[in-house]
């Protein structure tokens, strides 16, 4: 079975899609906080980059898990396990995106109405928390992006 060009998309957004999340997390994120001396700064600026790469989250997921839908019902049974993996992350994207990044946002909000930090706040432990669980989550979602680049990309066909 030869792969197709549409399957050739799908891999190509996919990897830059899972690019974004190591770039952002692992490089841009740990950058802004050793590079600015505000703290609270280098907070804002990453919690604005994790909001815009949970909403392209939960559009990529559901894009790729309809064109996965698609290669399943086409007889590509090698998406049926795809199509869970892309659901779990799009579950990640939906949380980080609608419950914790705004919950944090609020808090933060919060903290700089107050003149203060969240980490000054009688809120800190709180924030630390879902700062804890966004985290997991990401790490959990990117975990999954690893898995879902493994997978799709094995070789269909040597004759490509």
């Amino acid at each position: 079975m030869r792969i197709t060009q549409s399957q050739r998309i799908f891999n190509v957004i996919s990897g830059l899609w899972v690019g974004s999340f190591f770039a952002v997390g692992f490089l841009v994120a740990p950058i802004l906080f050793s590079s600015l001396g505000d703290r609270q700064i280098a907070g804002l600026v990453a919690a604005n980059l994790f909001k815009i790469t949970a909403y392209i989250g939960v559009c990529l997921s559901a894009i790729l898990m309809v064109a996965a839908n698609f290669y399943v019902r086409t007889g590509l049974d090698s998406y049926r396990m795809i199509r869970w993996i892309l659901l779990g992350m799009l579950i990640c994207s939906i949380g980080a995106a609608f419950i914790l990044i705004p919950w944090m946002n609020i808090l933060r909000d919060q903290a700089l109405y107050l003149g203060v930090s969240v980490t000054e706040t009688n809120n800190a432990d709180f924030f630390k928390r879902l700062h804890g669980i966004s985290s997991a989550l990401f790490l959990l979602q990117s975990t999954l992006g690893i898995v879902l680049l493994w997978r799709t990309t094995k070789t269909i066909n040597t004759n490509i």
